[in-house]
């Protein structure tokens, strides 16, 4: 284990730097925070330095009001069920989000058994999760949708209605001043959650750093990233005040948001040539007005535009952040050039190489539907935003809202052998193929996914440790539904899925 230098920060917390870490950890967000408890938990000897760029963790994505903080479950995002070529309800990607959320919270479960994290209602809650639709169109989709879903014990639960009246009962909001002959239906799982990302990063980088052989910087950015000739990485960081450091460390994870693009291309490995990064912001609409916030307890997520991306379906949300209630409506898609919140304008073009232009070119060319969706979003004032909300509740009043600016996401361009390039909505983890450097590109269901992605980040890093008798052991008391398929074995689900409510207080 590398030295270590302790200095104290002018507010009160400490940075420390493991100079020879076994594990080093870009980024201070959700998918670090988990990787590094994983790793802990599987080799409680190894060094961890976690390096976050911001004064304190948790600020990008991550952050409550920079995520939608639904835990994405499948149970009523619609851009999760496609209709395919026959017609037919597809829920294949939906059954995959299921298992893979119902695994996160298995973890979750470990954690709070563990000691790890505090009450769970410190950043998991209740909330049912509503699909809501308008049109004879709509109406028939989200009833074949039903159907298909039902048939898995995954989503056997789930409500359909098309009445007035039962949807009023599920969430006033939505019906207060409607017409009487719209034509409407919705389903409704009342085992949803509400999930403060930000809230849980912070518990598990505190658990983290209050162990030995951990380590956090903050304030502090990796400048630089080679290989060395003894099999290390050589990894340089700023740190406050200008103070330059140098890192070797046997194994990266770069777990940076928007800003993993131009650290993937910054260590050269030959698997992340050919990806580039397409910026999308996001806005939306908060209501803290107690009375109307009283009256919608549930989170309503309804069709996207056509032309706009899948983080773009809009959703009437309950959240709970700090200790409070309120009530969210968007996303409003908007374009900026950074790659985070906190970044550059000049972030996009200095994304641009010789091997990712191709790519990038052909995305522009094919996705024009999108472009014009950005630039119509992009133009659109109050009111024109309060318009979308009155599709979902008709009696929204203009003064009753504001706008706040959420996180920034990348979505991952890469090579296509037909198209040149191709816009992909979702995340991907590149790794070295030696297992030495790993990294997250893309957006959504990210963090919902967190443990089943990093899972994989361990498989790819530490592919022999994760074959052994010890790891699988641990494995099996830390995420017991690893390599089980929940969708084929309806038994273990419910078993688990019960411990786990309780374990994390989720009953209604």
């Amino acid at each position: 284990m590398g030295a270590a230098k302790l200095t104290m920060r002018e507010n009160g917390t400490s940075d420390s730097i493991i100079e020879d870490p076994d594990i080093l950890l870009i980024g201070g967000g959700i998918m670090s925070a988990t990787l590094g408890v994983m790793s802990r938990e599987l080799a409680p000897e190894r060094s961890i330095q976690i390096v976050e760029a911001l004064p304190r963790v948790a600020q990008e994505s991550s952050g409550a009001w920079n995520n939608a903080g639904t835990g994405h479950a499948a149970l009523c995002e619609l851009n999760y069920t496609p209709v395919g070529q026959d017609g037919e309800i597809d829920i294949t990607k939906a059954l995959a989000i299921n298992e893979r959320f119902e695994t996160t919270k298995h973890f979750w479960s470990y954690l709070v058994r563990r000691g790890l994290i505090g009450d769970p209602a410190s950043f998991v809650h209740p909330c049912p999760h509503m699909s809501f639709v308008c049109g004879a169109e709509n109406q028939d989709f989200l009833r074949r949708r039903h159907a298909a879903m039902t048939h898995s014990h995954l989503f056997e639960t789930m409500q359909f209605t098309t009445d007035h009246a039962e949807i009023a009962q599920w969430a006033p909001l939505l019906m207060q001043g409607r017409p009487a002959d719209a034509v409407l239906a919705a389903t409704r799982v009342e085992a949803g959650t509400d999930v403060d990302y930000g809230s849980l990063t912070t518990q598990l980088i505190d658990a983290l750093v209050s162990q030995d052989g951990v380590a956090l910087a903050l304030d502090t950015r990796v400048t630089g990233l080679r290989r060395e000739s003894n099999g290390r990485w050589r990894v340089s960081i700023n740190g406050p005040h200008g103070g330059r450091r140098i890192l070797r460390p046997r194994v990266i994870f770069i777990g940076a948001g928007g800003a993993a693009l131009h650290l993937l291309q910054k260590s050269g490995i030959p698997e992340g040539k050919g990806y580039g990064g397409f910026p999308v912001s996001g806005q939306f609409l908060v209501c803290r007005d107690p009375a109307i916030i009283a009256r919608h307890a549930v989170k309503a997520y309804g069709k996207a535009e056509l032309g706009a991306p899948p983080m773009s379906v809009p959703h009437l949300d309950t959240r709970f952040t700090g200790g409070s209630r309120s009530l969210l409506f968007g996303p409003y898609a908007g374009f900026s050039p950074k790659f985070l919140k906190s970044g550059s304008n000049l972030d996009l073009l200095a994304s641009i190489k010789a091997d990712n232009l191709a790519p990038m070119l052909a995305v522009g060319r094919d996705n024009m539907d999108l472009t014009r969706y950005l630039i119509r979003e992009c133009r659109k004032h109050h009111s024109a935003r309060c318009d979308n909300l009155r599709e979902f509740f008709p009696e929204a009043r203009d003064d009753d809202w504001t706008l706040i600016t959420a996180g920034q996401r990348v979505q991952i361009i890469k090579r296509h052998p037909r198209t040149t390039g191709t816009l992909q909505f979702g995340t991907e983890v590149v790794a070295s193929a030696d297992g030495s450097l790993a990294t997250l590109l893309g957006a959504s269901p990210g963090a919902s996914s967190a443990v089943s992605i990093m899972l994989d980040v361990l498989q790819k890093c530490f592919p022999r440790e994760m074959a052994s008798h010890e790891w699988k052991t641990r494995l099996a008391d830390m995420v017991p539904a690893y390599g089980v398929d929940l969708a084929h074995n309806e038994s273990l689900c419910k078993e688990l899925a019960a411990k786990t409510t309780a374990a994390l207080k989720l009953a209604m």
